[in-house]
């Protein structure tokens, strides 16, 4: 088939042509050499296949802008068509192909690629005002006008100017409904917060059209913003159901499914994602940790036989990790700190303590250590997040810190919104983000003390760890300079700390602070 293509090319006048197998002497040239045209053949039974290398050539950076790719398969199937489509080549050719056929792609191709050859550069370079400026030179009667004009937008949206480029986006999708500007406007709506519109728009795209996957990814991505956990799984698995090949989006799955306590979709998403990842630029040890960490947490409401189950199953997942990647040393370094959360899942104390030890360790050992803390509670992520130590700074450590009062404000009054909705684990989340623009939000922290109290009185088994944060949330407000709403709620909440837990009273335990 190949040869058959190079003599089609000679017949149509390319003289200049190097043929190579798929392969990693492929991509040595794709990452050394430049070329005006890739053409890619597939062959599913190949030990590397036409979609990795694509896959892997987009993952590296090798799919120059200036260079046009056209993916040939004689797979039309619907997983392999969309998957090609996730690394987004110029050109998707189904075999068998005639001559004529290959010429016609090849010209409507060079054109293209003529007519944007300034963007293209300017894309190359990653300069962005360069490219607004080669887009700004395609005349409106260009037959590449409506494609620059949304690379214009796409460009504006990566610089912050999405009202700018909104007003283009909105202009352009009311007159003619394409799937890309659709997308890109429903982009540039989350970037503005506008998520109700945001989701309007991408639920019309997916009505529209069913198979455009990348509408998908987008509204899980709203749905998750507006804490609808739920929602976003449901949306994920729609899009893994019909273009099962991609790992980034399994793994994504199988995170959101994860914090929705979806735990069979997620167990399912991880497994696939480790299946897929044997030959694939995205093979990494995460799944094998994720999967792990989906048992441990079904051991808090698990019986006594099944804790047994569950925690033979995090070993095997551990012990596979650490076979699949045998060199990686930071791997071992988290599969003690998974053991250590294990055993405290399970009461152990003993052999906590144990992995937690051999956690340090290895750490030590590390010529990058890492923050164990930190790697502890992305490894462990509940349903109810543990966020991070947050410092209050003084004026001296804040010099230099960029800070964001404003925005701060707003992501505490969208999480008086979630809880307000009956969403906790969201209300803290964006309590904890309100905390990050701006280290001196008194009303996010002590938003934070009354949540975790309230969690502390309806979740007995956490109590202990939930009081803690409420601790410490109210002690960094004894630093801070409280108006007299905020004094008033402090002073009510440190009245309610000195109660037992089960005493205070059900449901809401005062007005949160605006």
């Amino acid at each position: 088939m190949r040869s058959a293509i190079y003599y089609m090319l000679r017949d149509l006048g390319v003289t200049k042509l190097v043929t190579l197998s798929v392969g990693q002497r492929a991509m040595t040239h794709l990452a050394e050499d430049e070329f005006d045209i890739v053409l890619l053949g597939h062959n599913g039974r190949e030990s590397t296949t036409g979609i990795q290398l694509l896959e892997e050539a987009r993952y590296r950076g090798y799919m120059r802008p200036t260079t046009g790719w056209i993916f040939m398969t004689s797979d039309a199937s619907q997983e392999v068509i969309l998957h090609v489509i996730d690394s987004r080549p110029d050109e998707l050719l189904t075999k068998p192909f005639s001559r004529e056929e290959l010429r016609r792609r090849l010209v409507h191709l060079i054109r293209r690629k003529r007519l944007l050859r300034g963007i293209d550069e300017a894309l190359e370079r990653d300069d962005q005002d360069a490219v607004l400026t080669a887009c700004d030179r395609i005349d409106r009667d260009s037959p590449v006008y409506d494609e620059a004009q949304l690379i214009r937008a796409r460009t504006l949206i990566k610089m912050g100017h999405s009202r700018e480029a909104l007003q283009m986006l909105e202009r352009k999708y009311w007159e003619t409904p394409d799937k890309e500007v659709g997308a890109s406007l429903a982009e540039a709506l989350m970037t503005l917060e506008r998520h109700e519109e945001a989701d309007a728009t991408l639920q019309q795209l997916i009505e529209t059209y069913p198979l455009f996957i990348q509408a998908y990814d987008l509204l899980a991505r709203v749905q998750e913003t507006q804490g609808d956990l739920v929602q976003a799984t449901g949306t994920l698995h729609e899009a893994t159901q019909k273009s099962p090949l991609g790992v980034p989006r399994q793994m994504e799955l199988g995170r959101v499914a994860t914090q929705s306590s979806e735990y069979d979709i997620a167990k399912s998403a991880f497994k696939r994602s480790i299946t897929l990842g044997k030959h694939s630029c995205y093979r990494s040890p995460d799944p094998f940790l994720r999967l792990a960490n989906i048992s441990r947490l079904q051991m808090k409401t698990a019986d006594k036989e099944s804790v047994v189950e569950l925690h033979n199953e995090i070993e095997s997942a551990l012990k596979d990790a650490e076979a699949s990647f045998p060199g990686d040393s930071a791997l071992k370094v988290k599969t003690a700190l998974l053991r250590n959360q294990m055993y405290q899942a399970m009461d152990d104390e003993e052999s906590a303590l144990k992995a937690m030890k051999e956690a340090e360790a290895r750490n030590m050992a590390l010529e990058q250590p890492l923050n164990l803390q930190q790697e502890s509670h992305q490894l462990g992520y509940d349903s109810i997040p543990v966020l991070q130590p947050i410092k209050v700074a003084n004026v001296k450590e804040s010099q230099g810190k960029q800070r964001d009062p404003e925005m701060s404000a707003k992501i505490n009054r969208l999480g008086i919104k979630h809880y307000v909705s009956g969403k906790r684990s969201q209300a803290i989340r964006y309590f904890g983000m309100a905390t990050e623009y701006d280290p001196s939000n008194v009303s996010a922290f002590l938003n934070l003390a009354q949540l975790f109290l309230e969690s502390s009185r309806d979740e007995p088994e956490k109590r202990d760890e939930r009081l803690r944060m409420v601790d410490r949330y109210l002690k960094l407000t004894e630093r801070m300079q409280l108006p007299a709403d905020a004094e008033k709620r402090r002073a009510q909440l440190e009245f309610y700390r000195e109660e037992p837990a089960d005493a205070l009273p059900a449901g809401s335990l005062g007005v949160l602070l605006y």
